[in-house]
């Protein structure tokens, strides 16, 4: 990966950027007001952005280039009411797509490529369409945010136009699973095309992981990344998640001690450093992360992460990652594939989605092992959380139209969904 052996050369080769990001963020209005700092030094002591500040500055406060030089404009999908706005030059569509595309099972022109994340504003579906095109493949626009793509839809693309490559979040992937089953297909069977699984967006454990691999008998390949930066690490043949540090600078913030370094555990702050349109100096995503810096059995010289998620579960000190790698080291014939958890004082309330007869066995087995590995009191029960009609589904989607004949249901008329 990159024409580098360690990590000073990869050091050096971000200075060599760095420069240039600080002259483009001296440009944006938001940045000129703070005052840009003049090397990587000044940058340690420089205040983080954080997304207060990019609501505050919506929508064109952080521009750095002329509006006519603008490719694309997106916003996150925060629910805080208030947007944060994310624009991208051509040239820095050119660097999206690259890193995106740097997975190391590749894309190729053969492949046939079904984009499952919402296009709409955010980045994500757009991202991948990108560079697939990029590198010659057929794109499949599935979006998974529009009444025209039910997951009957879904399936019948992935059998009928043998795709090879999704992209989707992890928990996609099983919804499609279980529309298969309720269909009659086998998911790791009737799909024989299938090559790999490109998932991000939510934290995946290696159990869940290993298991929506199990199902479809093909690699999941993990990505990491967000709509105000693009994608930030892919993961390597060896399974681990790394960094694109030769694209970016990245931080670990402890929020509770003050702590920042480059490694360890907490909150991940990153510098793009090749961004025209909008440079971000020290953006405070606000994930909860582990950075490592170790050799690498695939050879790529570059940080290692683990994506941990957003916040912690009330006061009780756990992710959902710790939570779904116990709910998914359950045996594989529970067909636990759907959960969800809550704090209740200081416990936690956990429902899974369990075939009846492993009931009792898989409630059972998975309080105890909350129990045991976090110390708290645990309820665990059985539940229905993905309606069967959700799976199979087809909503009736028309075209406007005015004029009806006769016999026609013409109550339909505004009925443009």
């Amino acid at each position: 990966m990159g024409d580098w052996s360690t990590f000073g050369e990869l050091a050096a080769r971000q200075d060599a950027q760095l420069g240039r990001l600080l002259t483009a963020a001296a440009r944006s209005p938001f940045y000129a007001r703070r005052g840009v700092p003049a090397d990587r030094a000044g940058l340690a002591d420089y205040p983080m952005t954080t997304k207060a500040d990019l609501r505050a500055a919506y929508p064109f406060g952080l521009l750095a280039v002329d509006r006519r030089e603008l490719a694309t404009y997106h916003e996150s999908s925060g629910s805080s009411g208030v947007p944060t706005a994310s624009y991208y030059t051509a040239d820095d569509w050119l660097d999206l797509a690259e890193r995106y595309a740097r997975k190391h099972v590749g894309i190729f022109p053969a492949d046939t490529f079904l984009v499952r994340t919402p296009y709409a504003l955010m980045i994500t579906g757009h991202l991948a369409h990108a560079a697939a095109r990029s590198r010659g493949a057929t794109v499949v626009p599935a979006d998974n945010r529009s009444l025209a793509m039910p997951y009957a839809k879904v399936l019948r693309l992935l059998q009928d136009l043998g795709v090879t490559l999704t992209w989707s979040l992890p928990t996609d992937t099983l919804l499609w699973a279980a529309a298969a089953e309720l269909a009659g297909r086998r998911p790791g069977k009737d799909f024989p095309h299938l090559r790999a699984l490109f998932v991000g967006g939510e934290p995946l454990s290696p159990a869940r992981r290993d298991r929506i691999a199990a199902i479809w008998d093909a690699p999941v390949v993990e990505e990491y990344g967000a709509t105000e930066t693009g994608s930030l690490a892919g993961e390597c043949p060896h399974g681990r998640l790394h960094l694109w540090a030769d694209r970016a600078l990245f931080e670990v913030h402890d929020p509770v001690t003050g702590r920042i370094g480059r490694d360890g555990r907490g909150q991940l702050v990153v510098t793009p450093l090749y961004r025209e349109a909008m440079p971000l100096l020290r953006y405070a995503i606000e994930d909860d992360v582990e950075i490592t810096y170790a050799d690498c059995p695939c050879g790529w010289v570059l940080p290692a992460i683990r994506v941990l998620g957003r916040a912690h579960t009330g006061t009780l000190g756990l992710t959902q990652t710790d939570v779904e790698q116990l709910v998914f080291a359950l045996p594989a014939e529970y067909g636990v594939m759907f959960w969800r958890a809550r704090t209740e004082g200081a416990g936690l309330r956990i429902e899974i989605e369990v075939a009846p007869r492993y009931r009792q066995a898989a409630t059972r087995e998975l309080r105890e092992a909350v129990g045991a590995a976090f110390g708290i009191d645990v309820s665990v029960r059985a539940a229905t959380l993905v309606p069967a009609a959700s799976l199979t589904g087809e909503p009736e989607v028309m075209k406007p139209r005015a004029l009806f004949g006769a016999g026609d249901n013409w109550d339909k008329a505004l009925n443009y969904y």
